[in-house]
C-alpha cells in the first residue's frame, strides 16, 4: 500500500509541475516545450496533460496544439483570491502609477521562486513596451518586479532561490546570470526600488519596489516599464520613490484587510 501512495504522490507531484509550466507562459506551451523542460519523456507528458485536461485545468487551442489554463484554474484562482485578495486591493494603485507616470503599471504576485504578472495597465504615453502581460511569468531576478521580491528577502533565500532557478537561468535568460543578479540585489537593497536596464527587451526599462507582508516578508511588487529615455535621471529617482510610496500603502491596506478577515472568522 505504502509503496501506491508513493507512486500516486509521484504522479500528482508531476503535474503538478506541468501545470507550473503551462501557467508561466501567458502565450502557451507547446508539447516539446513541456517535455523538455520538465525532463519527462513525450508519452508521460501526453498522459499527464490528458489528465489535467479533462479535470478543466488546462486546454488546448486546436489551432496552434498549444496548452493553456482551462478554466477550472481560474475558478480555483479566483476562490484563492477571496482569501489572498491583494488584487483587488491593487486595482486603484496600478491605475494611480499608470496615470502619474504615463507608463504601463503592473502588479506581480510571488509564486515560490518565480513572479507572476496579475494586472496590467496603460499609461497616457503613446509608445509603449509589451515586455509584459498578465499571466506572464518569471524567475525571481529577472525583470524588475521579480528583482524587488528576490531583494526584499535575505541572503540565504536568494540563494535558495537562484540555485532552485538555475537551470531555467542558464537555459531561457543567460543574461541573467546568478553573479549579476546578486549585484542587482545589492543595488536594489540600496535604493529601496529594482531597476531592469533592457535586459528583457531591448531599449524596455523597468522599475519596481515589493510589497511586504505583516511579517515583512515581499508577496507582490508594484512596478512600471517605459522607453529607456523616460526613465532616466531625476525622473528615474522620481518614480523609484512614487514606487516605494504606493507599496507601503498597498502593504498597509493588504494587513487591514487580513486583520478584518481574522475577526470575521473568529466572530
Amino acid at each position: 500500500m505504502s509503496g501506491e501512495l508513493i507512486a500516486g504522490a509521484q504522479v500528482v507531484a508531476r503535474a503538478m509541475q506541468l501545470l507550473k509550466l503551462v501557467s508561466e507562459r501567458g502565450g502557451g506551451r507547446s508539447v516539446s516545450e513541456l517535455a523538455a523542460k520538465s525532463q519527462f519523456t513525450r508519452p508521460t507528458t501526453h498522459r499527464l496533460l490528458a489528465a489535467l485536461q479533462s479535470g478543466g485545468l488546462i486546454e488546448q487551442d486546436t489551432e496552434t496544439k498549444r496548452w493553456y489554463l482551462g478554466p477550472e484554474s481560474y475558478v480555483l484562482g479566483a476562490l484563492a483570491a477571496r482569501r489572498f485578495n491583494i488584487e483587488r486591493l491593487a486595482g486603484d494603485f496600478v491605475i494611480r502609477l499608470a496615470n502619474e507616470t504615463g507608463e504601463s503599471a503592473f502588479l506581480s504576485i510571488r509564486r515560490g521562486s518565480q513572479c507572476a504578472c496579475l494586472l496590467r495597465e496603460e499609461g497616457t504615453y503613446p509608445i509603449r513596451t509589451h515586455v509584459l502581460q498578465p499571466g506572464d511569468r518569471f524567475p525571481l531576478g529577472v525583470g524588475s518586479a521579480g528583482l524587488a521580491i528576490l531583494s526584499a528577502t535575505d541572503d540565504a533565500e536568494v540563494s535558495a532561490v537562484l540555485e532552485a532557478n538555475q537551470y531555467q537561468l542558464a537555459h531561457c535568460y543567460p543574461t541573467f546570470s546568478p553573479r549579476l543578479i546578486k549585484q542587482f540585489v545589492a543595488e536594489t537593497r540600496e535604493s529601496g526600488y529594482a531597476i531592469n536596464r533592457g535586459l528583457l527587451l531591448t531599449g524596455s526599462w523597468g522599475l519596481a519596489a515589493a510589497v511586504r507582508d505583516g511579517s515583512g516578508k515581499p508577496i507582490a511588487a508594484l512596478s512600471i516599464t517605459a522607453i529607456e529615455a523616460r526613465v532616466k535621471g531625476k525622473r528615474q529617482i522620481e518614480i523609484g520613490r512614487l514606487l516605494i510610496k504606493e507599496a507601503e500603502r498597498l502593504a498597509g491596506e493588504v494587513l487591514q484587510s487580513q486583520k478584518m478577515a481574522a475577526k470575521k472568522s473568529a466572530a
